[in-house]
């Protein structure tokens, strides 16, 4: 009998690349209010909290709150993703068909938003996401361990028999304190040899590894 009771997915590098359509969001946005978002904006908020980069987008010149500066980037972004279609990374959707076909629960944890996350699941594998935990439903987003223990009491299972598939530092962190093992796969921003169980490239992926992380 498998002690493997869940598996979590960050969802941005993870199983998709949204990164570049956010950037470009954060661009438009920031140019309207005649502000210039640039590259090194983009690597000091990767895997951040939300609210770090509307603070980041204000400091520019985005004149309005927080919330109103949030609805404006999820607008574009949601316009970029219809003219832009995002597709799984490689490697990735033979692990969810996999998953799927093994019958284990699955979800989604992301400081990334609904809209964008909800149009991921409705691409893999039918009702293989039985849950998606992101930035609007935790008060404390990653590093903190609140999305992954949100996602872990959502599906009903001990944290401890999970495993949870990051790319980023504060994402692997935010698993670890939840008392997940974490696999780390590779991302813009290196994730510290502290942080982590295993790590594997995306295309090299299988549920075997991710069984041996709980099984042994």
């Amino acid at each position: 009998m498998s002690k493997l009771q869940a598996i979590f997915f960050d969802h941005d590098g993870t199983l998709v690349d949204t990164e570049p359509l956010w950037a470009q969001a954060k661009t438009q946005v920031t140019a309207d209010f005649g502000g210039a978002w640039t590259e090194a904006d983009t690597l000091a908020t990767l895997g951040r909290p939300a609210r770090e980069t509307l603070e980041r987008m204000q400091a520019l010149g985005v004149d309005l709150p927080k919330a109103q500066v949030y609805e404006l980037l999820k607008k574009a972004m949601g316009q970029l993703m219809a003219a832009q279609p995002v597709t799984f990374l490689p490697g990735v959707l033979p692990l969810l068909e996999e998953v799927a076909a093994a019958g284990l629960p699955t979800a989604i944890v992301t400081n990334g938003t609904w809209e964008v996350a909800s149009r991921t699941a409705a691409q893999a594998p039918e009702g293989l996401f039985k849950a998606l935990v992101t930035d609007e439903q935790v008060s404390r987003a990653k590093p903190d361990p609140e999305p992954y223990l949100l996602a872990a009491q959502k599906l009903g299972v001990d944290p401890a028999f999970c495993v949870a598939l990051e790319d980023s530092p504060s994402g692997a962190q935010s698993a670890q304190a939840a008392g997940m093992k974490v696999l780390v796969l590779p991302g813009i921003s290196p994730v510290p040899a502290e942080l982590g169980h295993a790590r594997y490239a995306h295309e090299d992926l299988t549920l075997a590894h991710l069984r041996a992380l709980i099984e042994g």
